[in-house]
């Protein structure tokens, strides 16, 4: 009793992980295949398919490797504050004679800017990313429908109905 409860549960898990990693096709044997005979057609149709399709749903083709987001520069917010600072420095000696009130404002906004530029390298890196996961997913998803189309036409051409 435990064995066959132990057996069922396994199945059961690879029904449901089957369902979980994609769509599900129904095969009827309309002609009176007895289960032993479904089973060997089944497999031999699902090589055939794999055959034909050059797509293993056992295997699928790898996901594409993460692009690593862009490093943070070093001392590119100093360098930014610095930058602020001397353009600061002159505008505020031009102005009024205060370069240093000026340069302070310059080192503030200079290194704000720069780690505004290093937030939007990082972002870009991130949808990237995410766009080539999409388009991962969107492969997948077409091999697999040409996959089971295939699989579909081989055991209809055996006498199954397949849904």
């Amino acid at each position: 009793m435990i064995v066959v409860g132990t057996v069922g549960l396994c199945l059961t898990g690879a029904a449901f992980a089957q369902q979980a990693g994609g769509p599900t096709q129904y095969v009827f044997p309309a002609k009176g295949q007895t289960p032993e005979l479904q089973q060997q057609d089944e497999a031999a149709c699902s090589s055939w398919a794999t055959q034909q399709t050059g797509f293993d749903p056992a295997r699928p083709p790898a996901p594409p490797q993460p692009t690593p987001a862009p490093a943070p520069q070093k001392g590119a917010g100093l360098r930014g504050a610095a930058r602020g600072a001397a353009a600061g420095y002159i505008v505020g000696d031009l102005a009024n004679d205060e370069g240093g009130e000026g340069a302070a404002i310059g080192a503030v906004v200079g290194g704000a800017r720069a780690a505004s530029k290093q937030k939007q390298a990082q972002g870009a890196a991130q949808q990237q990313q995410t766009a080539q996961q999409q388009q991962y997913q969107q492969q997948v998803q077409q091999l697999q429908g040409e996959y089971l189309k295939a699989r579909a036409a081989c055991l209809e051409a055996k006498g199954y109905t397949v849904k």
